[in-house]
């Protein structure tokens, strides 16, 4: 083989190794599809951490709540001069007696359960934050992509009015050369293109804005590359978006809603517990007693506080009853707020389906017929350029009309999935 073709065999292969090295390492980036960004951010979101750290911790505090508390020992050395007949001395066997006493607190009946299962009752309320935490990072993932996907299309929209734009221009020069029409035409087909210059500088700084959120979402530095968006997720069939049926999800799955239920629950039997501080504890204790070398004693003792204060205990009770009636309107605010949510963000879906389909369906096509119309009639001399342009602007105008509603229709499903705690 001639060196000459072994050589470009060589720089053909290291060139295909090289694009096949940047496809694996495009394909590495996050931001492809939002699934890929729902991952790492799962790994790495630091809001989301420390609300998993939070209900671990709260999770650890159960154990503990119903637990008796640690026993105490007590020791008196007794007649360490016995009776003046020797010096002071503190060793057990040398002393008149030692008493040992052994001690062990036991709340009244019932009251280690009703801790323990207050303790719960906030570990799963801190459990439903977490998933809450979650569900709003999420959320915000998948509005951002939708965004994001919004600007990449519009700016590729924007290139493709451009690229036009410069050919249209071509053809008022050819015309101007042949006296057919005006120079102000191809000084506003300029103009045109300066502000469409001006539209990408805008975009590309807004793409850079939503760059840097999508990154702080996932945990990552502010400028870590992210893969363009490729595409949307599919959005649900109607039938599924079925107010009532998605309102029995919602009671039954939202995670603030789970978390306000718990927190009622856990309310409730505080005030149990403070019902039950009406009653006295007890101490319990056994207790030896040691004369020189050898234990001849045995002692037990009970001991109880006296529960007199009986006005800081009423006081105590009714904070209790306050607290709970408190739990209870939040619950009832949280569930008014996450049904008006859903209804408004269902309609919204239905609407931005409408929107894409009103715009797929009759607009674009309208504009893309009425388009080719104007530049034949300017190509004829029929009519100006101003109609051309202004044809030019309908097919954009619908085009962004249809991205936006593609996106509109992805914020508001995210929303949904918010509320629901769970993907549609």
């Amino acid at each position: 083989m001639p060196l000459f073709n072994r050589s470009r065999c060589l720089i053909g292969a290291v060139l295909a190794a090289l694009c096949c090295v940047a496809a694996q390492a495009q394909e590495r980036l996050p931001g492809g599809s939002v699934e890929s960004l729902l991952v790492v951010a799962r790994e790495k979101n630091p809001d989301y951490a420390g609300m998993r750290y939070e209900a671990e911790a709260a999770a650890e505090r159960i154990a503990p709540a119903g637990a008796l508390p640690d026993p105490r020992l007590r020791t008196e050395l007794r007649d360490i001069t016995r009776m003046g007949e020797q010096n002071a001395s503190l060793a057990p066997s040398r002393v008149g007696s030692t008493r040992y006493l052994l001690m062990q607190d036991v709340p009244w009946f019932g009251k280690r359960d009703l801790k323990r299962e207050v303790a719960e009752l906030q570990a799963q309320s801190a459990e439903g934050l977490a998933f809450g935490t979650w569900s709003e990072v999420a959320a915000k993932i998948k509005t951002s992509y939708a965004q994001l996907y919004y600007l990449d299309r519009n700016e590729r929209l924007t290139r493709e009015i451009l690229d036009l734009m410069v050919r249209l221009e071509k053809v008022v020069q050819a015309r101007y050369a042949g006296g057919l029409s005006a120079q102000q035409d191809a000084i506003r087909a300029q103009v045109e293109q300066t502000g469409l210059h001006g539209e990408l500088v805008a975009l590309e700084t807004e793409r850079h804005h939503l760059h840097t959120r999508l990154n702080a979402l996932l945990g990552r530095p502010a400028m870590a590359p992210l893969a363009d968006p490729e595409k949307l997720r599919p959005l649900p069939a109607p039938a599924k978006l079925d107010y009532a049926a998605l309102e029995e999800r919602v009671m039954a799955r939202n995670p603030r809603l789970s978390s306000e239920e718990s927190r009622v629950k856990a309310a409730e039997k505080s005030r149990d517990l403070a019902y039950r501080n009406r009653y006295p504890d007890f101490t319990f204790g056994v207790s030896p007693i040691q004369y020189q070398n050898a234990v001849k004693e045995w002692e037990l003792m009970i001991e109880l506080n006296i529960p007199l204060q009986q006005g800081a205990r009423r006081a105590q009770e009714r904070e209790s009853e306050a607290m709970l009636g408190a739990a209870r309107a939040r619950r009832e605010a949280t569930a008014n707020q996450v049904l008006a949510e859903l209804s408004e963000n269902i309609a919204g879906l239905a609407a931005a389906r409408r929107i894409e389909a009103l715009v797929s369906g009759s607009l674009l096509p309208q504009s893309e017929l009425s388009f080719k119309s104007a530049l034949a009639g300017y190509e004829n001399g029929k009519v100006d350029f101003a109609t051309l342009l202004d044809a030019q602007r309908q097919i954009r105008q619908a085009r962004q009309s249809q991205i936006k509603a593609q996106a509109e229709g992805q914020v508001r499903l995210a929303e949904i999935e918010r509320i629901l705690g769970e993907d549609l």
